[in-house]
């Protein structure tokens, strides 16, 4: 859609986690990173060594979801339930009022983003079971999940479709409003860095990222939150 709007830019677009985009802005690979969390204090002294200085611009709301199989009869979990499920320490869905039955935990894989934000937000000090099934994208996720009955993943809120059955946190439906208004527990920003302040090409394409009519109605078209 930007390039439409901007015959004269070329776009090269690729995935990898929010990490590897940081390092690629700071190793000069790329002139815009795509992140789903905010750069580490030890990544912003890597990028001035490197004479790169990041410039955080905030594009959308994310919310974070529990996701499990639609027969799951399973409705709602608490931040403490979720905390055990991926600890290791709650292990059979019967402990959830749910089936008699293992719980398999789906997780996202170390490099990304959303993995380091449920570790902020949901797992706080407490590390991810080894037990658990890491998976490098939220479709691959939505997809073990399909195939198993007993399975529990988390995506992002653009990843949501009628295959997975969400549940709600601490008595919390996951909704825009539900984010914006700060009463959803698992949000996070979604960001562009930049080396300094945007110009030129990326300047454009940062602006309209952020015009209302252009790349925030793209952000709710594709089921995240805008500004």
């Amino acid at each position: 859609a930007f390039m439409q709007n901007n015959p004269n830019a070329s776009l090269s677009i690729s995935g990898g986690g929010s990490g590897n985009g940081i390092k690629a802005l700071a190793e000069g690979l790329c002139q815009i990173a795509m992140s789903s969390r905010d750069i580490k204090a030890s990544e912003l002294e890597d990028a001035k060594k490197k004479n790169v200085a990041p410039n955080r611009i905030s594009i959308a709301w994310d919310a974070m979801v529990p996701v499990v199989h639609p027969a799951n009869p399973v409705q709602n979990l608490t931040v403490a339930q979720l905390q055990g499920i991926y600890a290791g320490t709650i292990t059979n869905w019967k402990e959830l009022g749910g089936e008699d039955g293992n719980i398999v935990a789906v997780s996202r894989d170390t490099s990304s983003g959303t993995y380091e934000t449920w570790q902020e937000l949901i797992m706080k000090k407490e590390k991810v079971s080894p037990r658990a099934l890491l998976q490098a994208s939220n479709g691959a996720v939505v997809t073990t999940i399909t195939k198993n009955k007993r399975a529990i993943g988390y995506i992002g809120f653009g990843y949501l479709n009628k295959d997975v059955k969400v549940l709600s946190v601490n008595g919390v439906a996951a909704s825009p409003e539900a984010v914006l208004g700060k009463q959803w527990p698992i949000s996070r920003e979604l960001f562009l860095f930049t080396n300094g302040a945007p110009e030129g090409a990326v300047k454009a394409f940062v602006d309209y990222m952020l015009d209302p009519q252009k790349g925030q109605k793209i952000v709710a078209n594709t089921g995240f939150i805008p500004l």
